[in-house]
């Protein structure tokens, strides 16, 4: 992170004996991937100019174990979550916000059964309470008129049900929001969940993610938006292969807010 990034921890939050608003659940695309690391700061700075009170549990986080799970070791799985919910009730972390659907969906759902009962927000949730509470403020924004396609992240979608608060942190942005043939909860996964993005696809006619790109071309966007670390990279891949990637961005809502702050 750069150092005029302000991302403190929990465990120096704890040696004050202070206690943050969220902490903020990075994820291991979020912190390895060199793609989602930018979304990573996007996201950062938003919450540095909105004044958040937030902290990362830096080098203590580990995996959520999702991808062990949806690829079928679930003693990998509770080893993961369980060593988790151990950190995270010890330090009594309440809110978590992520922007990983992924770690989202893991940890709102999967680990109270395990003894880890938060309220885990996906960031677009936490960026359009930030503009409902004027703690940030979007007056005008570089992509007035754009033409912007918004890519539903399946564990954010038809997992959770949630389709509006991206949508509408979009809308602030004042851009031309197009909607693809296939979105919300009729939206084509772009074939990354479930441990296959780490794996090569099945045979077959074309790509899962070439598929979900060539929905998204045919509402002649300026700039698909994406919300999860995963669709960015299928996404991305896809827009390459389309040999688009002169005419067309790939760009994380957290990345669209950042940039419209001037950020």
């Amino acid at each position: 992170m750069s150092e005029l990034l302000n991302v403190p921890t929990m465990a120096e939050f704890m040696a004050e004996g202070k206690q943050p608003d969220i902490l903020f659940w990075v994820g291991s695309a979020g912190s390895y991937d060199d793609r989602a690391k930018k979304i990573t700061k996007a996201f950062v700075k938003i919450l540095n100019k909105a004044g958040v009170d937030f902290a990362v549990l830096g080098t203590e986080e580990s995996s959520t174990g999702d991808v062990a799970k949806r690829a079928g070791n679930e003693f990998l799985f509770q080893m993961q979550a369980l060593m988790n919910i151990e950190l995270l009730n010890s330090y009594e972390v309440k809110r978590i916000v992520t922007c990983d659907p992924h770690s989202f969906n893991c940890l709102k759902n999967e680990y109270p059964s395990l003894g880890g009962n938060y309220e885990v927000l996906h960031h677009t949730q936490f960026i359009k309470e930030l503009i409902s509470s004027k703690k940030l403020d979007i007056k005008e924004s570089d992509y007035k008129g754009k033409q912007i396609t918004f890519h539903d992240p399946c564990y954010l979608g038809r997992a959770n049900s949630e389709y509006d608060a991206p949508r509408e942190v979009l809308g602030s942005l004042n851009a031309n929001l197009v909607e693809m043939k296939r979105s919300k909860e009729r939206a084509l996964c772009c074939g990354a969940g479930g441990a296959q993005m780490f794996k090569e696809p099945e045979k077959g006619d074309k790509d899962i993610n070439e598929l979900r790109t060539e929905d998204a071309l045919k509402t002649n966007p300026d700039i698909i938006a994406t919300a999860c670390p995963y669709c960015m990279t299928m996404m991305t891949d896809g827009v390459k292969v389309k040999e688009q990637e002169q005419k067309v961005k790939v760009l994380d809502i957290a990345e669209l807010i950042a940039s419209s702050q001037n950020l």
